[in-house]
């Protein structure tokens, strides 16, 4: 929506005429469209707010079966960085939303293992693509926690400017932890994991590195793991969004050490030894495998044991490879449900194929 905004303002400019601006009494015209251009920008975040709250019904329809479901309203720390440092309300937590996902067979007297769901996008939300993947978790028994941190879609244009990329919404993805620990007493303090794809990746990665003590077992799918690299194979449109003055601020190659602080693949040194898994495929259109094959042999550059990966071939669905419906995504997530499985003793766990068809769609 952004994008096609910026278009339209572009649009306006073109009718103007190059010379529009330069001519006596034409400032009355250059203020009307900045009016328009920041209503456009403001209407898009009104736009993300409904879609979010159309989206929110869906997920009752489609996975109130075998959830409760609720959204849950809490605190991350304050922003990184204020744009008014001495204005009202400055140094105040952020305050952040979260889907809750319990299994509808819970027995109240027993304990539940807990995952942490990292939503991807750079401004993403976590929405209904994940339907099929909710599902099958729930089915084998895990307590969901899904925290939109800041930076996140469909809030209003106060959470999307929030954003701290590789940053303090870390911190928001382990309040969410925090907060089932200190809310449900049906959650295992013992079987704890976090996972992630893409953006939700680096979110995963990153937890494990500052906050070992805090999982028994992760999974981070064809994760973000350079910003570095990535800003040089990316566009100048994605480059923006990091140097934007509310976020970055600066390009990579002005501030070369924020991007790496950011990036997984520079900061390995920190791991230690929470089982992992990698995925990653060589046909990824948005990260590309480079990023992950960085990572992976920063890993072994540690000598640190504990990470296991697999880099596939040409698998369709290139950056959703293991999240596509296909037979392949559906045999691939499987090995993730093991890798999960070993580590938090779920207590109904796939033992087949069959399994994952029936929970997540409904037949053997």
């Amino acid at each position: 929506m952004m994008k096609k905004l910026t278009i339209l303002t572009a649009f306006i400019l073109v009718l103007a005429g190059p010379g529009a601006f330069s001519q006596p009494g034409n400032e009355e015209l250059m203020n009307a469209i900045n009016r328009i251009s920041n209503n456009l920008s403001g209407m898009s975040h009104q736009f993300d707010v409904l879609e979010k709250k159309i989206d929110d019904i869906t997920w009752f329809n489609r996975v109130g079966d075998v959830a409760f479901i609720d959204k849950v309203f809490f605190t991350g720390p304050p922003k990184w960085r204020e744009s008014n440092p001495t204005g009202q309300g400055a140094g105040n937590p952020v305050k952040i939303w979260s889907y809750v996902f319990i299994p509808k067979d819970v027995d109240p007297g027993k304990k539940y293992p807990l995952l942490v769901f990292a939503h991807g996008g750079v401004h993403g939300n976590f929405d209904t693509y994940y339907t099929h993947i909710v599902r099958e978790l729930v089915s084998q028994g895990y307590i969901i926690i899904a925290t939109e941190y800041r930076g996140s879609t469909g809030y209003g244009a106060g959470l999307y400017r929030s954003i701290d990329y590789g940053g303090l919404e870390i911190e928001d993805v382990d309040a969410g932890r925090q907060y089932m620990l200190e809310n449900y007493d049906i959650v295992d303090k013992n079987r704890i994991g976090i996972l992630g794809w893409s953006h939700g990746g680096l979110i995963t990665l990153m937890n494990i590195f500052e906050h070992p003590d805090h999982y028994n077992v992760a999974f981070a799918g064809v994760p973000v793991s350079d910003l570095i690299a990535r800003m040089g194979y990316k566009n100048q449109g994605y480059r923006d969004l990091y140097s934007a003055d509310y976020h970055i601020g600066k390009p990579a190659d002005q501030n070369v050490e924020e991007y790496r602080r950011r990036s997984p693949a520079w900061q390995v040194e920190k791991y230690q030894g929470t089982p992992l898994l990698i995925h990653t495929n060589t046909i990824d259109e948005d990260v590309n495998v480079l990023e992950v094959e960085h990572l992976i042999k920063s890993f072994k550059a540690t000598g640190k044991k504990g990470f296991e990966y697999e880099i596939f071939e040409d698998i369709p669905g290139g950056h959703s490879f293991d999240r596509m419906d296909h037979y392949t995504g559906r045999t691939i997530r499987m090995k993730i449900y093991n890798h999960l499985n070993e580590h938090l003793n779920p207590p109904a766990p796939f033992k087949s194929l069959n399994d994952l068809k029936k929970a997540g769609y409904g037949y053997n």
